[in-house]
């Protein structure tokens, strides 16, 4: 029943040396899903590690690519094409550079604004209609940044403590969005994830 398939894809770096970086921010909220399920994303195949799990009678992949960033969609077309989805069974999390740090954005489509795996996504999948929940680290020159760091070295670097904490505090409502989307209420899932500005 290929309409109760849904795939779950964060997006970042493997390796411990991007642990808890500002571009891992999509794997630590897949992470954070496994645990509240209480699952491990271990099960190594197409060039990611996933797992599968049951939620609201659909079958659930969580999926972290390990192609690194830049070739993202590579990894996730895989699962995309051999369960034969359409792209909105696929949603996608990520870092938001000009979203302050704790902000969430729910979104169907757009265009990649600069994001290099989300760019490789709509590359590899053929188009660009698939939910993206986008998690803001800020950007370098605004909310206190320093201006002089480059992007490049900013998102793999660690979210300050207070950062950390507020993007923690996200995890919660993050996973009670992602189950309204699950149990196809979009607007109900927009509604409690947009209002964190």
């Amino acid at each position: 029943m290929r309409e109760n398939t849904f795939i779950i894809a964060g997006l970042g770096n493997p390796g411990e040396k991007y642990d808890e970086t500002r571009h891992n921010v999509g794997f630590m909220v897949v992470d954070a899903l496994a645990r509240k399920y209480d699952c491990e994303v271990n099960l190594e195949k197409w060039e990611a590690v996933s797992t599968r799990i049951s939620l609201y009678n659909r079958k659930v992949f969580l999926v972290k690519p390990l192609t690194y960033m830049n070739l993202s969609g590579k990894a996730v077309a895989r699962f995309i094409d051999f369960y034969k989805l359409p792209l909105q069974n696929l949603l996608v999390i990520h870092d938001d550079l000009d979203m302050r740090p704790g902000r969430v954005k729910l979104t169907v489509g757009g265009g990649h604004g600069g994001h290099n795996g989300i760019r490789s996504l709509v590359q590899y999948l053929g188009g660009n209609d698939f939910l993206r929940l986008k998690i803001g680290i800020g950007r370098p020159g605004q909310g206190g940044v320093h201006p002089g760091i480059p992007v490049e070295n900013y998102v793999l670097s660690r979210f300050s403590a207070e950062e950390r904490e507020e993007v923690s505090s996200r995890m919660e409502p993050l996973i009670q969005g992602i189950g309204f989307l699950l149990q196809d209420d979009v607007s109900k899932a927009m509604n409690l994830l947009n209002s964190f500005k």
